[in-house]
Protein backbone atom coordinates (compact mmCIF):
# COMPACT_ATOMS: atom_id res chain seq x y z
CA UNK A 1 0.00 0.00 0.00
CA UNK A 2 1.54 3.30 -1.14
CA UNK A 3 1.80 6.04 1.34
CA UNK A 4 1.40 10.69 0.69
CA UNK A 5 4.92 11.21 2.28
CA UNK A 6 8.27 11.70 0.77
CA UNK A 7 9.96 8.43 0.69
CA UNK A 8 14.00 8.08 0.98
CA UNK A 9 15.69 5.22 -0.74
CA UNK A 10 19.17 3.72 1.45
CA UNK A 11 21.14 1.22 0.76
CA UNK A 12 21.70 -1.80 3.95
CA UNK A 13 24.63 -3.36 4.44
CA UNK A 14 22.86 -6.16 2.60
CA UNK A 15 22.91 -4.24 -0.53
CA UNK A 16 19.17 -4.20 -0.44
CA UNK A 17 17.14 -0.97 -0.40
CA UNK A 18 15.62 -0.02 2.17
CA UNK A 19 12.77 2.55 2.10
CA UNK A 20 11.71 4.90 4.89
CA UNK A 21 8.59 7.05 4.62
CA UNK A 22 8.50 10.57 5.97
CA UNK A 23 4.97 11.98 7.41
CA UNK A 24 2.83 13.65 5.02
CA UNK A 25 2.76 17.41 4.37
CA UNK A 26 6.50 17.66 6.11
CA UNK A 27 8.51 20.22 3.95
CA UNK A 28 11.11 19.39 1.92
CA UNK A 29 14.75 19.99 3.11
CA UNK A 30 15.70 23.35 1.40
CA UNK A 31 17.97 23.06 -1.16
CA UNK A 32 21.66 25.09 -0.46
CA UNK A 33 23.35 23.16 -2.64
CA UNK A 34 23.84 26.19 -5.21
CA UNK A 35 24.32 28.34 -2.42
CA UNK A 36 27.24 27.27 -0.68
CA UNK A 37 28.02 30.65 0.84
CA UNK A 38 24.89 32.63 0.95
CA UNK A 39 22.60 31.23 3.66
CA UNK A 40 19.69 32.15 5.66
CA UNK A 41 19.11 36.32 5.63
CA UNK A 42 21.92 36.76 3.37
CA UNK A 43 20.91 34.47 0.70
CA UNK A 44 17.50 36.09 0.84
CA UNK A 45 19.02 39.65 0.45
CA UNK A 46 20.97 38.24 -2.57
CA UNK A 47 17.68 36.48 -4.35
CA UNK A 48 15.30 39.90 -3.57
CA UNK A 49 18.04 41.60 -5.52
CA UNK A 50 20.19 39.43 -7.62
CA UNK A 51 19.27 40.64 -11.07
CA UNK A 52 20.71 44.62 -9.86
CA UNK A 53 23.38 42.55 -8.06
CA UNK A 54 24.64 40.72 -11.32
CA UNK A 55 24.12 43.54 -13.46
CA UNK A 56 26.43 45.33 -11.30
CA UNK A 57 29.18 42.59 -11.63
CA UNK A 58 28.50 41.80 -15.33
CA UNK A 59 29.19 45.75 -15.80
CA UNK A 60 32.15 46.04 -13.65
CA UNK A 61 33.85 42.94 -15.37
CA UNK A 62 33.40 44.36 -19.25
CA UNK A 63 34.71 47.56 -17.92
CA UNK A 64 38.02 46.15 -16.18
CA UNK A 65 38.13 44.18 -19.37
CA UNK A 66 38.33 47.57 -21.37
CA UNK A 67 40.61 49.21 -19.05
CA UNK A 68 42.89 46.14 -19.73
CA UNK A 69 42.86 46.08 -23.41
CA UNK A 70 43.22 50.27 -23.66
CA UNK A 71 46.09 49.37 -21.02
CA UNK A 72 47.95 47.65 -24.03
CA UNK A 73 46.88 50.33 -26.65
CA UNK A 74 48.74 52.58 -24.47
CA UNK A 75 51.75 50.86 -23.45
CA UNK A 76 52.42 50.09 -27.40
CA UNK A 77 52.15 53.75 -28.39
CA UNK A 78 54.20 54.44 -25.69
CA UNK A 79 56.55 51.89 -26.79
CA UNK A 80 56.86 52.48 -30.03
CA UNK A 81 57.70 56.04 -29.24
CA UNK A 82 60.42 55.55 -27.26
CA UNK A 83 59.86 56.42 -24.04
CA UNK A 84 57.10 58.24 -21.80
CA UNK A 85 55.78 61.81 -23.08
CA UNK A 86 56.08 65.00 -21.18
CA UNK A 87 53.77 68.29 -21.19
CA UNK A 88 57.27 69.61 -22.85
CA UNK A 89 57.59 67.42 -26.02
CA UNK A 90 55.38 67.03 -29.84
CA UNK A 91 54.47 64.05 -28.47
CA UNK A 92 52.02 65.01 -26.07
CA UNK A 93 49.70 66.29 -28.63
CA UNK A 94 50.23 62.77 -30.38
CA UNK A 95 48.67 61.19 -27.81
CA UNK A 96 46.07 63.40 -26.41
CA UNK A 97 44.94 63.04 -30.29
CA UNK A 98 44.81 59.26 -30.42
CA UNK A 99 44.25 59.08 -26.38
CA UNK A 100 41.80 62.12 -24.76
CA UNK A 101 38.64 61.18 -25.72
CA UNK A 102 39.20 57.65 -24.40
CA UNK A 103 40.29 58.86 -21.23
CA UNK A 104 37.92 61.15 -20.74
CA UNK A 105 34.53 59.06 -21.46
CA UNK A 106 36.64 56.31 -18.76
CA UNK A 107 36.35 59.04 -15.83
CA UNK A 108 32.86 60.32 -16.58
CA UNK A 109 31.56 56.89 -16.25
CA UNK A 110 33.36 56.30 -13.26
CA UNK A 111 32.30 59.43 -11.84
CA UNK A 112 28.98 58.44 -12.74
CA UNK A 113 28.61 55.21 -10.91
CA UNK A 114 28.59 56.21 -7.00
CA UNK A 115 24.86 58.35 -8.04
CA UNK A 116 23.92 55.39 -10.10
CA UNK A 117 24.15 52.79 -7.88
CA UNK A 118 22.78 55.04 -5.59
CA UNK A 119 19.84 56.25 -8.12
CA UNK A 120 19.44 52.82 -8.88
CA UNK A 121 19.91 50.58 -6.30
CA UNK A 122 20.58 52.49 -2.92
CA UNK A 123 17.47 54.31 -3.47
CA UNK A 124 14.68 51.37 -4.07
CA UNK A 125 16.86 48.97 -1.51
CA UNK A 126 14.39 49.33 1.36
CA UNK A 127 11.48 52.04 -0.45
CA UNK A 128 10.94 48.96 -2.77
CA UNK A 129 9.82 46.94 0.68
CA UNK A 130 8.00 49.76 1.85
CA UNK A 131 6.08 50.41 -0.65
CA UNK A 132 5.40 46.75 -1.53
CA UNK A 133 4.23 46.23 2.39
CA UNK A 134 6.49 43.42 2.02
CA UNK A 135 8.81 44.59 5.12
CA UNK A 136 6.05 44.57 7.37
CA UNK A 137 6.22 40.62 6.85
CA UNK A 138 10.08 40.58 6.43
CA UNK A 139 9.93 42.19 9.78
CA UNK A 140 8.08 40.03 11.91
CA UNK A 141 9.53 36.83 11.23
CA UNK A 142 11.82 35.42 14.21
CA UNK A 143 15.14 37.09 13.05
CA UNK A 144 14.26 40.73 14.10
CA UNK A 145 14.90 44.08 12.50
CA UNK A 146 18.35 43.94 13.93
CA UNK A 147 19.62 41.23 11.85
CA UNK A 148 17.54 42.09 8.73
CA UNK A 149 18.56 45.66 8.11
CA UNK A 150 22.18 44.23 9.17
CA UNK A 151 22.07 41.68 5.70
CA UNK A 152 19.97 44.41 3.77
CA UNK A 153 22.51 47.20 3.60
CA UNK A 154 25.19 44.81 4.53
CA UNK A 155 25.60 42.61 1.40
CA UNK A 156 24.52 45.14 -1.40
CA UNK A 157 27.54 47.75 0.60
CA UNK A 158 29.68 44.93 0.30
CA UNK A 159 28.88 44.14 -3.39
CA UNK A 160 29.20 47.88 -4.17
CA UNK A 161 33.00 47.83 -2.52
CA UNK A 162 34.11 45.01 -4.12
CA UNK A 163 32.84 46.25 -7.52
CA UNK A 164 34.32 49.69 -6.98
CA UNK A 165 38.00 48.53 -5.92
CA UNK A 166 37.97 46.42 -9.11
CA UNK A 167 36.93 49.30 -10.94
CA UNK A 168 39.28 51.82 -9.28
CA UNK A 169 41.99 49.06 -9.54
CA UNK A 170 41.64 48.36 -12.93
CA UNK A 171 41.89 52.51 -14.35
CA UNK A 172 44.86 53.41 -12.27
CA UNK A 173 46.49 50.36 -13.77
CA UNK A 174 45.86 52.13 -16.98
CA UNK A 175 46.01 55.47 -16.06
CA UNK A 176 49.51 55.52 -14.23
CA UNK A 177 51.89 54.91 -17.17
CA UNK A 178 50.71 58.03 -18.98
CA UNK A 179 49.89 59.87 -15.98
CA UNK A 180 51.66 63.05 -16.73
CA UNK A 181 50.32 63.70 -20.05
CA UNK A 182 46.39 61.50 -19.79
CA UNK A 183 43.71 64.28 -19.07
CA UNK A 184 46.51 66.86 -20.25
CA UNK A 185 47.98 65.93 -16.94
CA UNK A 186 45.13 67.73 -14.21
CA UNK A 187 45.17 64.81 -12.22
CA UNK A 188 42.95 66.59 -9.71
CA UNK A 189 40.21 68.33 -11.98
CA UNK A 190 40.58 65.65 -14.94
CA UNK A 191 38.73 63.27 -13.38
CA UNK A 192 41.92 60.67 -11.90
CA UNK A 193 41.30 62.07 -8.54
CA UNK A 194 38.04 60.54 -8.19
CA UNK A 195 38.78 57.39 -10.63
CA UNK A 196 41.44 56.53 -9.01
CA UNK A 197 42.92 55.82 -5.02
CA UNK A 198 40.52 55.05 -2.27
CA UNK A 199 38.04 58.12 -3.55
CA UNK A 200 35.13 56.02 -6.19
CA UNK A 201 34.82 53.46 -3.09
CA UNK A 202 33.93 55.83 -0.53
CA UNK A 203 31.73 58.09 -2.71
CA UNK A 204 29.73 55.07 -4.36
CA UNK A 205 29.20 53.87 -0.04
CA UNK A 206 28.37 57.57 0.72
CA UNK A 207 25.60 57.90 -2.18
CA UNK A 208 24.54 54.32 -1.86
CA UNK A 209 23.76 54.98 2.06
CA UNK A 210 22.16 57.97 1.22
CA UNK A 211 19.80 56.64 -1.25
CA UNK A 212 19.06 53.59 1.23
CA UNK A 213 18.44 56.56 4.02
CA UNK A 214 16.20 58.64 1.66
CA UNK A 215 14.07 55.47 0.41
CA UNK A 216 13.24 54.76 4.30
CA UNK A 217 12.10 58.21 5.06
CA UNK A 218 10.02 58.61 1.62
CA UNK A 219 8.59 55.07 1.51
CA UNK A 220 8.12 55.15 -2.51
CA UNK A 221 10.54 53.96 -5.09
CA UNK A 222 9.99 56.76 -7.87
CA UNK A 223 9.95 60.12 -5.65
CA UNK A 224 13.41 58.26 -3.87
CA UNK A 225 15.09 57.76 -6.95
CA UNK A 226 14.38 61.37 -7.71
CA UNK A 227 15.25 62.63 -4.58
CA UNK A 228 18.35 61.03 -4.77
CA UNK A 229 19.78 62.06 -8.04
CA UNK A 230 18.94 65.89 -7.01
CA UNK A 231 20.95 65.22 -3.80
CA UNK A 232 23.84 63.69 -5.65
CA UNK A 233 23.77 66.66 -8.34
CA UNK A 234 24.34 69.30 -5.47
CA UNK A 235 26.92 66.69 -3.91
CA UNK A 236 28.99 66.71 -7.12
CA UNK A 237 28.91 70.18 -7.56
CA UNK A 238 29.99 70.49 -4.10
CA UNK A 239 32.43 68.10 -3.75
CA UNK A 240 33.68 69.68 -7.20
CA UNK A 241 34.05 73.77 -6.60
CA UNK A 242 34.44 73.36 -3.33
CA UNK A 243 35.60 69.90 -1.20
CA UNK A 244 38.16 69.37 -3.16
CA UNK A 245 40.40 71.96 -3.35
CA UNK A 246 40.26 72.09 0.47
CA UNK A 247 41.53 68.82 0.97
CA UNK A 248 45.15 70.00 0.97
CA UNK A 249 47.48 72.79 1.20
CA UNK A 250 48.33 75.13 -1.87
CA UNK A 251 51.78 76.12 -2.67
CA UNK A 252 53.05 78.92 -3.63
CA UNK A 253 55.88 80.27 -6.56
CA UNK A 254 56.46 83.96 -6.23
CA UNK A 255 59.46 85.83 -8.58
CA UNK A 256 59.19 89.59 -9.14
CA UNK A 257 56.38 91.16 -10.78
CA UNK A 258 58.31 92.23 -14.01
CA UNK A 259 60.58 89.28 -14.15
CA UNK A 260 60.26 85.53 -16.15
CA UNK A 261 57.39 82.98 -15.09
CA UNK A 262 59.12 80.29 -13.74
CA UNK A 263 57.78 76.69 -14.59
CA UNK A 264 56.24 74.97 -12.28
CA UNK A 265 56.82 71.60 -10.95
CA UNK A 266 56.33 68.78 -13.06
CA UNK A 267 52.73 67.17 -12.94
CA UNK A 268 51.35 70.40 -10.89
CA UNK A 269 48.15 71.56 -11.51
CA UNK A 270 48.06 75.02 -11.30
CA UNK A 271 44.75 76.25 -9.05
CA UNK A 272 44.71 80.58 -9.57
CA UNK A 273 47.72 83.52 -9.88
CA UNK A 274 47.86 86.35 -7.84
CA UNK A 275 49.86 89.63 -7.31
CA UNK A 276 51.62 90.12 -4.19
CA UNK A 277 53.03 92.45 -2.02
CA UNK A 278 56.59 92.31 -0.12
CA UNK A 279 54.82 91.23 3.03
CA UNK A 280 52.73 88.39 0.92
CA UNK A 281 49.61 90.50 0.61
CA UNK A 282 47.58 88.74 -2.23
CA UNK A 283 45.35 90.86 -4.93
CA UNK A 284 43.71 89.59 -8.19
CA UNK A 285 45.87 88.81 -11.18
CA UNK A 286 44.32 91.67 -12.78
CA UNK A 287 44.50 94.29 -9.83
CA UNK A 288 46.59 97.72 -11.20
CA UNK A 289 45.74 96.36 -15.14
CA UNK A 290 44.71 98.92 -17.32
CA UNK A 291 46.10 102.86 -17.19
CA UNK A 292 47.94 104.09 -14.37
CA UNK A 293 49.49 100.70 -13.46
CA UNK A 294 52.77 101.95 -11.70
CA UNK A 295 51.34 104.05 -9.55
CA UNK A 296 48.47 101.48 -8.93
CA UNK A 297 51.09 99.34 -7.91
CA UNK A 298 53.57 101.46 -5.82
CA UNK A 299 50.44 103.11 -3.99
CA UNK A 300 49.43 99.22 -3.03
CA UNK A 301 53.02 97.94 -2.52
CA UNK A 302 52.44 95.15 -5.39
CA UNK A 303 56.16 93.95 -6.50
CA UNK A 304 55.58 90.21 -6.80
CA UNK A 305 53.43 87.23 -8.83
CA UNK A 306 52.58 84.47 -7.27
CA UNK A 307 51.14 81.53 -8.69
CA UNK A 308 49.65 78.91 -6.36
CA UNK A 309 49.39 74.85 -7.08
CA UNK A 310 48.93 71.45 -5.84
CA UNK A 311 52.06 68.91 -6.07
CA UNK A 312 51.81 65.26 -7.56
CA UNK A 313 53.30 64.35 -4.40
CA UNK A 314 49.81 65.78 -2.58
CA UNK A 315 47.78 63.64 -4.11
CA UNK A 316 47.38 60.21 -1.91
CA UNK A 317 46.89 62.26 0.77
CA UNK A 318 44.29 64.49 -0.24
CA UNK A 319 42.41 61.17 -1.54
CA UNK A 320 42.81 59.54 1.87
CA UNK A 321 41.29 62.41 3.83
CA UNK A 322 38.71 63.05 1.26
CA UNK A 323 37.86 59.27 1.66
CA UNK A 324 38.58 59.69 5.17
CA UNK A 325 35.65 62.57 5.58
CA UNK A 326 33.40 60.52 2.85
CA UNK A 327 33.37 57.09 4.85
CA UNK A 328 32.58 59.34 8.17
CA UNK A 329 29.51 60.55 6.63
CA UNK A 330 28.78 56.96 5.65
CA UNK A 331 28.92 55.96 9.02
CA UNK A 332 26.79 58.58 10.53
CA UNK A 333 23.77 58.16 7.73
CA UNK A 334 23.99 54.16 8.19
CA UNK A 335 24.00 54.50 11.81
CA UNK A 336 20.91 56.51 11.21
CA UNK A 337 19.31 53.97 9.14
CA UNK A 338 19.68 51.29 11.38
CA UNK A 339 18.69 53.48 14.45
CA UNK A 340 15.14 54.32 12.55
CA UNK A 341 14.79 50.54 11.69
CA UNK A 342 15.03 49.66 14.89
CA UNK A 343 13.11 52.03 16.48
CA UNK A 344 10.49 53.62 14.22
CA UNK A 345 7.66 51.94 12.19
CA UNK A 346 8.55 50.87 8.98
Amino acid sequence: MSTSGTHTTNTGTDGRNMTSAAPAGTPAPADTSRHPVLRGLLWVVWHRHRNALRAGILVTLLACALFAYQRFEVMDFLQAKGGDPTPDDDLLMEFQEKFSSQFSMDTQFLQFVPAVVGIFFGAPLIAGEQERGTIKLLTTQSTGRGKWIAASIGLPLAVAVLCTAALTAAFTWLWWPSRKVALFGDWLQGGAFESTGPVLIAMTLFMTSCGIAIGMLVKRVVPAMVLTALFAAVTSVAWDERLRAQLGTLRSMVWPYNGESPDLPAGAVQMDDWVATADGKLYGFSTCAGDNTEACRAELGIVDRVTQYFAPDQMAGMQWLGAGILLALTAAVLTLVVWRARRRPL
